[in-house]
């Protein structure tokens, strides 16, 4: 392997993958639940964002699903 290589001649590419990668959203979350992912980002030094993704990617593959029962 070479010690020093020249990347000044390559050209930039973007991910032709980063647009099934992820999707912006806009949903309401309560305070609460921001405040309990922002705690969590500070002991584990890990974006808020990211954790609330990581949760709710675990619920996607372990398929938990809610269990509400609606009073009327």
């Amino acid at each position: 392997m070479r010690k020093e290589y020249d990347f000044s001649k390559l050209k930039g590419r973007r991910n032709p993958y980063a647009r099934r990668l992820k999707k912006p959203v806009t949903i309401r979350i309560g305070v609460d639940v921001i405040d309990y992912f922002n705690e969590l980002s500070e002991e584990t030094g890990i974006p808020y964002q990211t954790l609330i993704n990581l949760y709710l990617r675990d619920c996607v593959v372990h398929q938990r699903k809610l269990s509400i029962d609606w009073v009327s």
